[in-house]
């Protein structure tokens, strides 16, 4: 099941997948606490198995109404089970009725693949993210009503 959570529930996900087993403390984005941000998560029974993190952020090449996707990742225990896919899915409908644009993202290569099955696509070049690894922006564009 897919829930609003707070930033602080993100954190012991964002340490284990994202950042290696640093500190909770260092897994905190600037973005979290920004008005307009919010944070989702999905349950399996009690267990928080799945987050993202959004907030309004334009792309500088695609104008204004924008959401940034940030911080997605899944318990790898949980992994393939389908739980990152309804966490997108939620995040367009809710993206879409509040007449936003487009979400966008920086995404790991190796995610690639599952942003496309959801209707995302590659709008740069391979880059490195210092100390994370290759990424691509990726973009999905929403229907605005």
């Amino acid at each position: 099941m897919v829930k609003y959570i707070s930033a602080g529930q993100t954190l012991p996900l964002r340490s284990l997948v994202l950042r290696n087993g640093l500190p909770e403390d260092q897994c905190i984005f600037p973005q979290d606490e920004v008005t307009g941000t919010f944070h989702i998560g999905y349950f399996d029974k009690d267990q928080l198995v799945s987050i993202a993190t959004l907030f309004p952020e334009d792309h500088p090449e695609y104008g204004s109404k924008g959401f940034r996707l940030r911080g997605m990742a899944s318990d790898p225990v949980f992994a393939g089970k389908g739980y990152g896919a309804a966490l997108i899915k939620f995040v367009i409908d809710e993206l879409t009725s509040a007449n936003a644009a487009y979400i966008w993202c920086n995404a790991r290569s190796s995610a690639v693949a599952f942003y496309t099955k959801l209707g995302f696509t590659m709008i740069s070049e391979e880059f490195e993210i210092a100390g994370v690894g290759p990424h691509f922006d990726m973009i999905r564009l929403l229907d605005v009503k």
